[in-house]
């Protein structure tokens, strides 16, 4: 319900209630600028993107402090939206209510964080802001969003360089025995650290030649690694297991042995290794002995990836086996080392035009025509 009224002081009031019953006013010189008020009322309560001005008042910083811990995600993304929101979203615009934030404004914080971070992770902090005015239309608090078409383009990513086949013998030659099965599970199966560290004896399958991925073992700040769900959906997989990869594995329990439910590989106290250590006290090491400083254990990821592609396998089995959320992922990390069209074409031509293998040769060494 609606009605413009007139004041004792000759100015005008216009109310009208919401649908919760709660009244709405607002006072105007003119009987006129009053009445358009509430026909852009009535008309986006009739488009159904109302939006009770009370709401749009609330700050970005109250929306969220609610918004982040409703979040159903993991503990180390939450970690991290919460250094984001404390560091650089907050300072800037978390004192600004959610209907006064503008795209000019959006894009002003954008372009310093620009000044001051890599790409990458501009790109992740504006996403981040994108995502809270999003769900704040959601949930009625805007009719749109500020954050339109605000988010950079994403960074250029270098082409991944995989490593060798010789280059990754010399990391497993290198490699602590508590440690070579590791290496040899994250280059044999494209496990991420993580999932490798979290891997459990009952997850692996030797007579069926696989092994489920189903967790990882997880940083929580202030208390020991935990298993925790993988990065994404897509990343509860089961993967296939290489002989050398089975067998790297069974010679590493029988060296170190573990009961049905405990980890694959454990710390010498015979808990879980925590992945920082690992890659500051083994891993460096390893590759300083290898001869291969800077490779990371990630890099072995890339090395099952390239081995894949290069016998043929599509981009949904490497999407699947590597664990990726879809396949653009994998298509933006590796589409080079797939043969182009050319290359292709090349190879068909220069094996119509082969000869055979039993063909004779003359004197000179030159093949018949």
């Amino acid at each position: 319900m609606a009605s413009i009224t007139r004041r004792p002081d000759g100015r005008w009031r216009a109310r009208y209630r919401d649908e919760a019953g709660r009244e709405h006013a607002r006072h105007f010189d003119r009987r006129v600028d009053g009445q358009r008020w509430l026909d852009t009322v009535t008309a986006s309560v009739v488009r159904g993107d109302y939006v009770d001005p009370k709401l749009g008042r609330t700050t970005l910083e109250a929306y969220a402090e609610r918004w982040l811990p409703a979040q159903p995600i993991r503990d180390s993304s939450r970690r991290a939206y919460g250094a984001w929101l404390r560091n650089r979203i907050l300072p800037g615009l978390g004192g600004a209510r959610l209907s006064a934030v503008t795209r000019t404004q959006v894009l002003a914080f954008r372009r310093g964080l620009e000044a001051d971070l890599a790409a990458n992770t501009v790109r992740q902090v504006m996403a981040l802001l994108a995502g809270i005015f999003a769900d704040a239309v959601e949930d009625g608090f805007l009719a749109k969003s500020p954050c339109r078409d605000t988010l950079p383009p994403r960074p250029h990513r270098e082409r991944v360089a995989p490593l060798t086949v010789e280059q990754v013998e010399a990391l497993v030659t290198a490699a602590p025995a508590r440690y070579r099965g590791l290496v040899v599970l994250g280059a044999g199966c494209g496990l991420r650290l993580g999932e490798a560290l979290g891997l459990k004896v009952n997850r692996v399958r030797f007579l069926e030649r696989e092994l489920d991925v189903a967790e990882q073992l997880t940083l929580v700040p202030g208390s020991p690694p935990k298993l925790g769900p993988p990065k994404t959906r897509g990343s509860i997989r089961t993967v296939p297991m290489a002989d050398v990869v089975s067998g790297a594995l069974a010679e590493h329990l029988a060296a170190f042995p573990a009961e049905h439910g405990d980890l694959v590989f454990r710390s010498r106290t015979g808990g879980p290794i925590w992945p920082n250590t690992f890659n500051g006290s083994v891993w460096r090491p390893l590759t300083q002995r290898a001869g291969l400083p800077g490779v990371r254990f990630h890099d072995l990821r890339h090395f099952t990836a390239s081995a894949l592609i290069r016998y043929g396998e599509s981009v949904k089995t490497v999407a699947a086996i590597l664990g990726h959320s879809d396949e653009t992922e994998t298509l933006r990390t590796y589409s080079h080392l797939w043969p182009d069209s050319d290359s292709r074409t090349r190879a068909a031509v220069d094996a119509m035009f082969a000869p055979p293998a039993d063909s004779v040769r003359t004197e000179r060494g030159l093949n018949p025509l």
